[in-house]
């Protein structure tokens, strides 16, 4: 992840929330709205650890342990035992009433089947426990910059979503999100000077990030100082990287990236 550096979540405790309504909110996201009272919202990018009940659990047994901690105490837990671990980033948080907002990219295979997270999108109902542990922001510009610049698939779009959401009023960029179709396009609040810019996949492009990584290889971006991000398909984010240091002469410790996900491996 090259200079990769989070920012520190507030409170990096373990926390039990619960299930308060589930929403199919474009054809391929399901949004789930937890309760998740105890949580700090950064804004931005904010993103955390979703542990998941494997079939069969009744009790969801959840790390107690802090910040990294954690995972050496997981790993000591039988397997049989171990809740599914998959990182997601908040959509959306109302501290009025705790509600926190999770949109789950969602598939099936030919035969029905899904990852583990796909599979709990599809199937949660009010009550259901899942756990929750912050782990900050990975958006974290560490130098002056005169814009921004925001590239991302499907996966990354809450991600977009929350940093276009906490960019202050003058802010000036562009921001590159691909989706597999127009009616997967969703509404958020973007500064007036951020040029977002929707690039819908193609029937026969079946590899996620590829039309991304070409709009942003033919985008007239500006010469001055900027901050890029990069999240997605794993070769989104490192082909973007490269083209931006290599082609582009964009200093290294001026953008940050990071891949979600690799196509051709398994996810949920």
């Amino acid at each position: 992840m090259g200079n990769y550096k989070l920012r520190k979540p507030v409170n990096p405790q373990v926390l039990l929330v619960e299930v308060q309504r589930t929403a199919r909110v474009t054809p391929n996201v399901i949004r789930v709205t937890v309760s998740a009272e105890g949580f700090t919202p950064q804004g931005y990018d904010q993103w955390f650890r979703l542990f998941l009940p494997r079939e069969g659990q009744e009790h969801l047994r959840l790390p107690t342990r802090t910040s990294n901690l954690w995972y050496a105490q997981y790993l000591t837990t039988p397997k049989a035992r171990r809740p599914w671990v998959r990182n997601y980033t908040v959509r959306a948080f109302r501290p009025d009433t705790h509600e926190l907002d999770i949109d789950f990219v969602v598939h099936t295979e030919e035969d029905g089947s899904a990852g583990p997270a796909a599979a709990f999108a599809l199937t949660a109902k009010a009550g259901d426990q899942v756990g929750l542990l912050d782990q900050g922001c990975g958006y974290n510009p560490r130098h002056p910059h005169n814009w921004t610049l925001l590239v991302t698939d499907e996966t990354g779009l809450p991600a977009v979503a929350g940093i276009c959401g906490s960019l202050p009023d003058d802010a000036q960029g562009i921001a590159i999100v691909e989706v597999p179709s127009e009616a997967d396009k969703q509404e958020f609040r973007v500064p007036a000077g951020i040029d977002l810019r929707w690039i819908v996949r193609g029937p026969d492009e079946h590899v996620p990030g590829r039309a991304a990584l070409a709009a942003l290889k033919a985008a007239d971006l500006p010469v001055t100082p900027v901050y890029a991000f990069l999240a997605g398909e794993s070769s989104l984010a490192t082909g973007g990287r490269r083209f931006l240091v290599e082609e582009r002469q964009i200093p290294k410790q001026n953008l940050d990236f990071i891949g979600y996900w690799r196509y051709g491996h398994s996810q949920g």
